[in-house]
């Protein structure tokens, strides 16, 4: 019976070996200079949504213990322009409030309290954004009802 001969054994295998790590050492470079090199990822309206949602629980749970809503905002003064984080002021409202949404915002927060036509209060949380920087705002509303549930989030003219 005739036995199958490998020719050079596992000094054969050594550069196979050599060539394919290379070759991942090159896939890896790549990988990072594709990740430090990208173009920056465009804004989502995700902070908007988040935030929105967090501060109205805020005002809900403020009104829980004080028995009363508070207004607070626009808070920064300025909307912000072409999706640009900017520094978030300290704002006692929003500080007695508990809502921090971060040192960097893409967005204008507010709450508004107005009173209805039957004598009860309405509340609405605002968000709003410039994303495109053409002077048109994104706004992003949860209204609480009068017994505190929160509604859905409203959009008028997301992505701008």
């Amino acid at each position: 019976m005739a036995t199958l001969e490998t020719r050079g054994g596992p000094r054969a295998k050594w550069p196979l070996f050599v060539g394919a790590l290379v070759l991942l050492g090159g896939l890896a470079s790549v990988s990072v200079f594709r990740r430090t090199h990208a173009a920056p990822e465009r804004p989502t309206d995700a902070e908007a949504r988040l935030n929105v949602l967090a501060l109205c629980d805020a005002v809900q749970s403020f009104r829980a213990e004080h028995g009363h809503y508070v207004m607070a905002g626009p808070t920064p003064r300025d909307v912000p322009k072409g999706g640009q984080a900017v520094p978030f002021p300290e704002d006692e409202a929003f500080h007695r409030l508990g809502f921090e949404p971060g040192e960097q915002v893409r967005f204008q927060y507010e709450v508004l309290v107005q009173e209805s036509p039957v004598g009860e209060p309405e509340v609405s949380c605002l968000a709003r954004g410039d994303f495109d920087g053409d002077g048109l705002n994104s706004l992003y509303r949860v209204r609480l009802d009068a017994h505190g549930m929160t509604g859905p989030i409203e959009v008028e003219r997301e992505g701008e």
